[in-house]
């Protein structure tokens, strides 16, 4: 099996990577703009140049966890509409037989009812142009006619995870602080989200890769818990040994604050991939921490 894999330096992209190498029968080809690439290619190029790169390919499968959650509007419509919206139709072209597996957000949903979690039939109504770009994707990809999966990811946490994000963010500063006694800001900790460690968002990705059958358009990808924020930042707190304060007084994530609560429907997920995330919180914080250790550093 050879498995074209799109965005393997991001967050997901990399674990899913990691996850694909260990597999027996398959080739990873890595696809992308960096020296290294296995496939040249550029999901802004268009199709025409994406077509090409796909035939010299031949993938059976394309996993695109190609994405970016910040930037302006015009530049997130590049990566996260227009991108996926340009290998479906350079798929259709060169690799029509491909399984595409794409990353999507539960940004698309936008807010939700208090304690009802969400499926995949819900409404969505994002609320930022990340969630509004993410979902134009999600159209790209469900209405292109190929075999053709979206997972839609809730909030990814591990290790390696980015700056860009709370989790990761908070373990930076909680590391520059160290053992200063400093107050760490951060936004506003009582929103609910569902955390989801990023090695079991990986691990949906490959079974999505390999199954045997065709799956549902979308699926949710998530812990099917809803977790106060708080209660995530205490934990990395506990985790670090941090003895200062949190001070809830900086400015928090524009693209989640109109977001008060959210929480996936996992059921679909659990039975078209024979699916369940097996790593705690607790797991997730603990590893992100460590791998936010220096390189060489005593753990």
């Amino acid at each position: 099996m050879r498995i074209l894999l799109l965005g393997s330096t991001g967050f997901l992209g990399g674990h899913t990577a990691e996850r694909l190498r260990a597999l027996p029968g398959v080739r990873l080809l890595v696809g992308g703009r960096s020296a290294g690439a296995d496939v040249p290619l550029d999901l802004t190029d268009g199709p025409g140049r994406l077509a090409d790169a796909l035939h010299a390919a031949a993938p059976s499968v394309v996993v695109n966890c190609a994405g970016s959650v910040a930037g302006s509007a015009v530049h997130l419509t590049d990566v996260n509409a227009r991108g996926p919206a340009a290998l479906c139709e350079a798929l259709r072209d060169a690799a029509p037989d491909a399984r595409l597996v794409h990353l999507g957000s539960a940004a698309e949903y936008g807010p939700t009812a208090p304690a009802e979690p969400v499926t995949e039939t819900a409404a969505t109504r994002p609320s930022s142009p990340y969630g509004a770009t993410k979902l134009a994707g999600t159209v790209a990809v469900t209405s292109c006619g190929l075999d053709a999966v979206v997972l839609r990811v809730f909030n990814p946490v591990g290790p390696g995870a980015p700056a860009a994000g709370l989790p990761g963010r908070l373990a930076a500063e909680l590391r520059r602080a160290g053992d200063t006694g400093d107050a760490v800001r951060v936004g506003d900790l009582s929103a609910h989200r569902d955390f989801v460690d990023v090695r079991d968002v990986a691990e949906a990705a490959v079974r999505a890769a390999t199954a045997e059958r065709g799956l549902p358009p979308v699926l949710n990808i998530g812990s099917g818990r809803a977790t106060q924020v708080r209660e995530l930042a205490d934990g990395l707190v506990r985790t670090a040994g941090f003895r200062g304060r949190l001070e809830e007084s900086g400015a928090g994530s524009a693209r989640s604050t109109a977001v008060s609560w959210q929480c996936a429907d996992i059921t679909a997920a659990c039975d078209a991939l024979g699916w369940r995330p097996e790593r705690t919180l607790e797991d997730s914080l603990c590893d992100l921490w460590a791998s936010s250790l220096p390189a060489g550093a005593a753990r």
